[in-house]
């Protein structure tokens, strides 16, 4: 074969992979809005499926979905959740567009998700006290103060009834989290890391959760690994380890969800900075009747 034909052949060869291109919409992204009633938070997870995008939302409340209805052409991906429906162009590292519900138009701006990958710390601090079981200093209701029922009972944080949510007036990065929780049949709640991934913790009536919403689960994202008997209304232990993405959970002194990967937001997140740090939150939204103790974070030295 000359040199002309062997050059031509490996151009034809060589001809798929350079005019492949992935989709500009494949990854991780991350949605912070701003609407009249305040800031909200979106996610989307696309991954390229043969020659088809397969995509997963987050919407502001509930768990992640995957989305059956997405159109796509070029730059342009569009779909339908319910009665909402979201149109976004691509340009780099960035998405624009706008959700519209009925005669709502919402603007959007996705930025790609941080790897968030980093090695564990060599050592922690010494455990320090969160929650100083005589007030509620270090933590503030979010939105609405009235509507706050969170008070210090017995040494202990209650919330009495439904009502605000209640969060740390700190941020964190990486850390350590060790919180006792006492959490009455049918009740419903959750502890945020970062305010933006959420613990589950709920009694709902036995089996109706699968184990993805289940008490101890990152909601809608990672089950726990080992099933432990329920427990409503006696003290629980949780000791929490995130650094980076990556979730330790030991519930009960038995270790539920191994360094597992959060792939991104849960609903009911306060932002979708997730490259940021955040504060702390629980849940006094859905139920009343949840008590927590020895609330302590250590983080890296």
């Amino acid at each position: 074969m000359s040199l002309r034909s062997t050059a031509l052949f490996s151009a034809l060869l060589l001809a798929p992979a350079l005019t492949w291109a992935a989709s500009p919409f494949a990854g991780r992204w991350d949605f912070t809005t701003t609407t009249p009633g305040g800031v909200g938070a979106n996610w989307l997870g696309v991954t390229e499926k043969g020659d088809a995008l397969e995509v997963w939302f987050q919407p502001t409340g509930g768990h992640v979905v995957q989305v059956k209805d997405v159109q796509v052409k070029g730059n342009h991906l569009s779909f339908r959740q319910g009665d909402m429906s979201w149109d976004l162009d691509a340009e780099g590292d960035k998405l624009t567009g706008q959700q519209k519900r009925g005669e709502r138009t919402l603007a959007l701006t996705g930025l790609r998700a941080p790897d968030l990958k980093r090695a564990a710390p060599k050592s922690w601090s010494k455990p320090e006290a969160l929650f100083n079981g005589k007030n509620l200093e270090g933590w503030e209701p979010i939105g609405d103060p009235s509507k706050s029922h969170w008070i210090v009972k017995d040494g202990l944080l209650v919330n009495e009834e439904h009502g605000a949510n209640l969060k740390t007036t700190r941020t964190f990065t990486d850390f350590r989290l060790h919180f006792e929780v006492n959490c009455p049949d049918k009740a419903n709640s959750g502890v945020y890391l970062r305010g933006r991934y959420e613990v589950q913790m709920e009694y709902e009536p036995a089996g109706t959760e699968p184990p993805e919403r289940s008490m101890g689960a990152i909601y809608g994202r990672i089950g726990s690994k080992v099933e432990l008997p329920r427990k409503p209304g006696e003290w629980e232990t949780f000791d929490i380890t995130l650094v980076g993405r990556n979730v330790t959970i030991v519930r009960n002194g038995v270790k539920t969800i191994d360094n597992k990967e959060i792939e991104g937001i849960t609903g009911g997140a306060l932002d979708a900075r997730e490259g940021d740090p955040g504060p702390f939150y629980i849940q006094g939204d859905h139920t009343g009747g949840l008590k927590f103790r020895n609330i302590t974070i250590s983080v890296p030295k």
